[in-house]
């Protein structure tokens, strides 16, 4: 006697079998950019669960149909974010694996491990590869770009670097065990710590944030978060660097600032700013150019407090830009150390 065939409701389908019934219903050319996306391992397993599902009456495909749209439009936009990616990993995978994921997403974009090198910076490329075995370097640099690679080898030792192509001259066909082996240790060792390194704190970011408000929300908030959070309050204080801060310059920093300045946003800047801000400014132009910025400044009259906001926040920005490119120092909010933004 025939076996009947074997037939299932919705209501006993696991995830992976609905997941199965959707894209058989879907058919071959509009599930086609999705089966793009798994990868071989996804592939066996869903071909697996529907070569097995049996018969799937049409009531029970219309309602895992109408469960997905239903969920859909109740979830409304969906945000995609680190965040929110790491809470769903978290629920069905170990806090191990879930780091390990997060670590290699967080790292820099691209498909694979090559194409995620071509977009590290090179001196930090290179200050990790010259502790490695100069066979292994010369297979990392055969696999990027040749003009990365141009670009990460004059920041390794000479004699070292010239091994380097030295064993790339030589290199034949390399075997696949061993670039998985140098991809495996590059998951491993380099893409993982510096994902870790590259992570933002959350009150270093915050106070960003507010190094861009204007006076009067800045003053707001930190007044209503001091009420909540005063640990966090102090934090974000001793992270933001402020107009005022630029009192910290050294004299030729001053200078080179003064330089880089638009005339007009300066004094709108000092219009607004204390006696000392002033003197420190002033004292570091020449006497003529310090006289004319003087009576600019008296012929301005009023000006307005967001005016005033905008032209420091101008001058700390430049600032900025003018330390991170090493042509001024910034010291640090706690005095212990100098910091390049």
């Amino acid at each position: 006697m025939a076996t009947a065939p074997k037939k299932i409701d919705d209501k006993g389908l696991t995830g992976p079998q609905k997941a199965a019934v959707f894209m058989l219903a879907l058919g071959a050319d509009d599930a086609s950019s999705l089966w793009d996306m798994f990868d071989d391992d996804e592939i066996r397993e869903m071909s697996q669960i529907m070569s097995t599902l049996g018969t799937v009456h049409a009531g029970t495909v219309e309602k895992l149909l109408i469960e997905f749209a239903s969920k859909m439009s109740g979830t409304g936009a969906l945000v995609g974010s680190y965040e929110s990616t790491e809470r769903l990993l978290s629920k069905f995978l170990s806090e191990d694996r879930v780091n390990s994921v997060m670590d290699e997403i967080r790292g820099p974009a691209g498909r694979t491990m090559w194409e995620k090198l071509a977009n590290v910076n090179e001196q930090v490329l290179a200050s990790y590869l010259k502790n490695e075995y100069p066979q292994t370097v010369a297979v990392v640099l055969s696999k990027i770009r040749p003009d990365h690679a141009a670009r990460v080898l004059p920041y390794l030792p000479e004699d070292f670097a010239l091994e380097v192509v030295t064993r790339m001259l030589r290199m034949e066909t390399v075997q696949k065990e061993i670039l998985d082996k140098v991809e495996q240790t590059l998951r491993a060792e380099f893409m993982s710590n510096l994902s870790r390194t590259n992570r933002r704190d959350s009150h270093e970011l915050m106070a960003e944030i507010f190094n861009n408000f204007d006076r009067q929300t800045e003053g707001r908030f930190l007044a209503a978060l001091e009420e909540r959070s005063r640990d966090s309050a102090e934090k974000i204080k001793a992270l933001m660097f402020t107009f005022e801060d630029l009192a910290k310059l050294d004299p030729g920093s001053v200078q080179t600032l003064l330089r880089a300045i638009d005339k007009n946003k300066l004094g709108i800047a000092l219009k607004g700013s204390s006696d000392t801000m002033r003197d420190l400014f002033f004292a570091n132009m020449s006497e003529r150019a310090a006289k004319i910025l003087r009576e600019d400044m008296e012929m301005m009259g009023p000006v307005r407090l967001k005016d005033v906001d905008e032209a420091q926040m101008t001058m700390v920005n430049i600032a900025k830009d003018l330390a991170q490119k090493g042509e001024i120092m910034i010291a640090a909010n706690n005095d212990e150390d100098e910091l390049i933004y």
